[in-house]
């Protein structure tokens, strides 16, 4: 059962979330919160597998609840249903810790199936935003992305294959077209990819693909 606590200003949203996820056998509504300082109160209390975060919000808004749930390093993943075009807030969102983030077009079938990615330690984002993301990760993370390849401790403890790996990461490749590319197990991806996040210190993919822009491994296009 993947417990989820809804985070929402306005109170018919949360009731029509929770009667959705209360009528959904694998997923159940531990509690609700109508601000980001509430959120951050019963992250911690509860410990649920999904926040599913609002972001405009009166006082603490849904990126500062964010950057603050994730920064206490907790087992609860974000997913963030907006309400409006997020592309302005896609970056600090993804920098903040969140998991992914849909939009309020999203079908109720999807929003079940993001949640269930983001409880399995996966990343989501709205097909439509995922242009405009990598657009935004490349104009915002440097001004000089054609330089060498930074230093960084973090890819020392990577071995040769786990750094070929977080550069198709960071190029946008399924685990499928992963496997593909270099002749592997989808299986054996996977382990990869959740060693590598491990050693990274990431909590999700986009935040792979985050630091793979930021020390140069990948290129925009």
């Amino acid at each position: 059962m993947i417990s989820v606590l809804v985070v929402d200003a306005q109170p018919l949203q949360r009731f029509g979330f929770r009667v959705l996820l209360e009528s959904t056998p694998d997923t159940e509504v531990v509690g609700e919160a109508e601000n980001g300082a509430e959120a951050v109160r019963r992250t911690t209390e509860l410990h649920p597998d999904v926040v599913l975060m609002d972001i405009r919000m009166p006082g603490v808004d849904g990126i500062e609840a964010t950057r603050r749930i994730a920064a206490a390093g907790g087992r609860s993943r974000i997913l963030v249903l907006a309400t409006f075009d997020v592309d302005r807030y896609a970056f600090a969102l993804l920098r903040a810790g969140a998991s992914g983030f849909l939009l309020e077009d999203t079908r109720p079938e999807e929003l079940l199936a993001g949640i269930r990615a983001v409880a399995a330690g996966d990343a989501v984002i709205a097909p439509a935003l995922t242009r405009r993301l990598l657009d935004t990760v490349a104009d915002r993370l440097d001004d000089d992305l054609c330089g060498p390849v930074r230093k960084d401790p973090r890819l020392d403890s990577l071995t040769g294959r786990e750094r070929e790996i977080l550069v198709a990461v960071g190029q946008g490749l399924t685990n499928g077209e992963i496997a593909r590319r270099f002749t592997l197990s989808e299986s054996t991806v996977k382990t990869h990819v959740g060693r590598i996040l491990a050693k990274i210190g990431a909590r999700n993919r986009i935040q792979a693909v985050i630091l793979a822009y930021d020390l140069r491994l990948t290129r925009p296009v």
